[in-house]
């Protein structure tokens, strides 16, 4: 009888020890990495949240919102999630089939925008809502990005003008990032529901999963938000408030790691949150499902050894770590940088969210994974400050190179007032030289911040001076005019380098 009643004893009792595990161990070697992290950076304020087998086991935030004022982030501060928004409107798209609104992820992007059109007539007819989830249209990363940048072009316009963006490689034979594609789709989901994108993902997504802070415009910021910071000043600066309510479908969310831990809570319930069916179980599969190679090392680089594959699904990138899925995103917007992941064979999800510009995302993430996965320790930080410091020599060294190459003593071959002009790009629009205060001052027309003041650097080239209105924080660029028979200018090329905007795409030639 005793033997009986200590097997029914060691059965109730065994679900508690098998599920209630303790956590406080991980949970302190990661916060304690945190800290080290937000400092070794100097990152105004970070916020880290981890969620295991459907619960928030850690949700904190460290620093503060605005450099120059004292208020705390905590797990409820908002932050910019930028392309991480980009899953919810795949998951927009996912409920809209799941009602049979949509036929399918293969249905031609034509049936629901038929003015939509691509640079390849081919293309315009075969490309579907898959190709435009999955950056396989045949466009470059990030081509045609200055079209939503700062502009003040509605949707419809940006998309207009996706016509004039020449592909750098075949339909479907290729991986580019695009937010053009996405602000495609999530047209479509407009169009469909009868809804704007914003409505639909608050009603379809954000109330159900109980996210009521999160909004989709930073003019529905209230109370206890973090502002952006990044160095396009010379030092490190806190930035506006960045205006994209024209990126519909592509980024716009503002969350905390509390909320975004529900939105994780529900990925990893496969469309399922606390009872709440949201999309099926088989839209979750399809969306985590790799529908675009990515290049991968063949010789495994030192900081990511154990990788074998890399791909893209439906608003969402996988790798493999450690042997394991990763599904996971970043997102990044002037002086937010952001980041969600989830392991799903170990029921594991984290976002970390940041207001600068720093790799801490990917540290952090790899500290979490690697603490849970009890992999070996690897400081992951020194690492990455160690490149970070031997990537300034680089730039210093490469700066001096470019300065050494000027030519000196050399005159504009025209007076400033015969390079003031309207240049014109098909794809862009206007971009204005005018003489003002005895400099040339360079605007783009569709982007009103987009100002900056020319100085001579040599013969009929003059280098970028970006006034304070820029929030991207860009290194020296240059503008070269290039004359034509009559000896007025004919073109304007802008030089810019950067990560992320092809000034070259512009194509600006002599309208007025």
């Amino acid at each position: 009888m005793k033997k009986k009643l200590s097997l029914i004893l060691f059965l109730l009792l065994f679900p508690v020890l098998v599920f209630a595990q303790d956590y406080s161990a991980k949970i302190a070697e990661i916060d304690a990495y945190a800290q080290k992290v937000q400092a070794d950076w100097k990152i105004p304020g970070l916020a880290v949240a981890i969620v295991k087998d459907d619960k928030v086991i850690f949700a904190k935030g460290y620093g503060v919102r605005d450099m120059n004022k004292p208020e705390k982030v905590d797990e409820n501060t908002l932050y910019a999630v930028a392309s991480n928004s980009k899953a919810f409107t795949t998951a927009s798209l996912a409920i809209l089939i799941d009602e049979k609104k949509i036929g399918g992820w293969d249905d031609k992007v034509s049936k629901y925008l038929p003015e939509f059109q691509m640079y390849d007539p081919y293309v315009t007819q075969e490309l579907t809502i898959r190709d435009l989830c999955s950056h396989r249209s045949g466009l470059d990363t990030f081509s045609g990005d200055l079209l939503w940048y700062d502009t003040t072009y509605l949707p419809d316009e940006i998309l207009r003008r996706v016509r004039f963006l020449k592909p750098v490689r075949g339909f479907r034979a290729g991986y580019g990032y695009q937010n053009l594609m996405f602000l495609a789709a999530g047209r479509i989901v407009e169009k469909v529901s009868g809804k704007k994108w914003s409505e639909f993902v608050k009603e379809r997504i954000l109330t159900p999963l109980g996210m009521t802070r999160t909004t989709t415009s930073v003019k529905d910021l209230k109370d206890n938000f973090a502002m952006p910071h990044n160095e396009s000043g010379g030092k490190l600066r806190t930035l506006p408030l960045g205006n994209i309510d024209n990126s519909i479908g592509l980024a716009g969310l503002n969350s905390s790691v509390a909320e975004m831990a529900k939105w994780l809570r529900l990925q990893l319930g496969r469309g399922t949150f606390e009872g709440k069916q949201i999309f099926s179980k088989e839209r979750s599969g399809e969306m985590w499902q790799q529908n675009i190679f990515m290049p991968v090392n063949p010789n495994p680089a030192k900081d990511a050894p154990t990788q074998m594959f890399s791909g893209y699904a439906l608003g969402w990138g996988l790798i493999d770590y450690r042997g394991r899925k990763l599904v996971s995103h970043t997102g990044g917007l002037d002086g937010m940088i952001t980041q969600t992941a989830m392991m799903p064979a170990e029921n594991l999800g984290l976002v970390v969210l940041t207001n600068s510009e720093t790799g801490a995302i990917g540290i952090l993430r790899n500290k979490i994974l690697d603490t849970f996965t009890d992999a070996p320790k690897r400081d992951w930080n020194a690492e990455a400050l160690e490149r970070a410091k031997q990537a300034k020599v680089r730039e210093t060294e490469a700066d001096k190179k470019v300065l050494d190459a000027r030519i000196q003593e050399t005159k504009p071959s025209l007076a400033l007032k015969d390079y003031a002009a309207t240049y014109s790009s098909e794809m862009y629009g206007d971009v204005t030289i005018g003489e003002e205060n005895g400099k040339l001052v360079l605007r783009l027309v569709p982007a009103p911040n987009f100002v900056a003041d020319l100085e001579h650097w040599h013969y009929d080239t003059f280098e970028i001076k970006w006034r304070s209105s820029v929030n991207y924080n860009f290194p020296r660029g240059w503008v070269t005019f290039t004359l034509g028979g009559d000896g007025k200018t004919d073109q304007l090329k802008i030089d810019q380098p950067n990560n992320d905007f092809w000034f070259y795409e512009l194509d600006l030639k002599r309208s007025k």
